[in-house]
């Protein structure tokens, strides 16, 4: 779609590339393979783009069917904002909480994004 209109797309393979780097994602999944990332926006909206529209609010006992073979949830802190920070690490615990694993925290900032971003607007234009 991105060929057809004409339009780049950011590195990587999905988002956390772009905010932690594929090079950080890869290792985190060589060290744990059952790693369940969260970015500041999933932290967010996690109750409704998780809890919700998996069903676990309506049905708790699927939990474990979807989240058996995950080990850890590790959390790429995006937000400089200490106030955000506190804010988000709550929810994060919620998070990690909800669906029954121990929480890390990375922090990556958006120094990746900027990059790329960067990288888009600067490219010459096909």
């Amino acid at each position: 779609m991105c060929e057809r209109l004409g339009v780049e797309r950011l590195p990587g393979l999905h988002c956390y590339d772009v905010y932690a780097g594929a090079a950080t994602v890869e290792a985190l999944a060589a060290e744990e393979p059952g790693t369940y990332l969260l970015t500041d926006f999933l932290v967010r909206s996690f109750a409704r783009t998780v809890v919700r529209e998996l069903g676990l609010d309506r049905h708790p006992e699927l939990r474990d069917d979807y989240f058996r073979h995950y080990e850890r949830v590790v959390w790429l802190v995006q937000t400089r904002d200490p106030r955000e920070r506190a804010e988000l690490q709550e929810l994060a615990e919620e998070a990690a909480e909800r669906i029954g694993l121990p929480l890390e925290v990375r922090v990556t900032g958006t120094g990746g994004l900027e990059r790329a971003l960067a990288a888009l607007v600067s490219a010459p234009r096909r």
